[in-house]
């Protein structure tokens, strides 16, 4: 049903977190598949992975690149992009699994609501900045997007600086439904 993408550099221990976080969701059925687009790491990434059963794929392209091959390479009907060192709270299984069945009108793509008690100070003010700018929703807090949506917006640029930012910025607020879920940073 989901195909979990994340998109790794030297991440071996933000990716156990991340890993761990996920464990549920495979035992509930809702996770088929995880797959590590990596870029070139040169700690224990591909152990780490390969450990937990992921699926790898290693490319030194950008990392647009790499995750736009990545969604290209998985199964599942449902794309869940998170980033190394996201952890999503328990409660995150029903929310994702209510969205997938129950997609609100308007909603593309449904984002974890952000937890940043658990944030560092500077973390806080950069992510205060950023809704003061009028800043919609934040990489770091995943993205839950249908493969066929993600498909007709075309999917990650190749060329963008911040390529996960710029996809949420084409997906729009509007289109976006915030889970009742958090996510943070291990």
């Amino acid at each position: 049903m989901l195909s979990v993408i994340i998109a790794t550099l030297d991440s071996e221990r933000r990716l156990v977190q991340t890993l761990a976080a996920l464990v549920p969701g495979a035992t509930a059925g809702l996770i088929s598949e995880v797959l590590v687009a990596d870029g070139g790491s040169r700690d224990d990434t591909a152990i780490v992975a390969d450990v937990a059963g992921c699926r790898w794929l290693a490319d030194n392209g950008s990392l647009g690149a790499r995750l736009k091959s990545a969604a290209a390479r998985v199964r599942a009907p449902w794309l869940l992009f998170l980033r190394p060192g996201t952890i999503l709270d328990g409660p995150w299984i029903g929310e994702a699994n209510r969205f997938i069945a129950h997609q609100p009108v308007g909603a593309a793509a449904g984002v974890f609501r952000f937890d940043s008690t658990r944030e560092t100070v500077l973390a806080r003010l950069r992510r205060a900045l950023a809704v003061a700018a009028g800043g919609g929703p934040r990489p770091e807090q995943g993205l839950l997007v249908s493969r066929q949506f993600y498909a007709e917006i075309g999917g990650h640029s190749a060329i963008a600086a911040q390529p996960q930012t710029e996809l949420l910025r084409r997906i729009g607020r509007r289109r976006t439904t915030r889970l009742a879920a958090n996510a943070y940073q291990g």
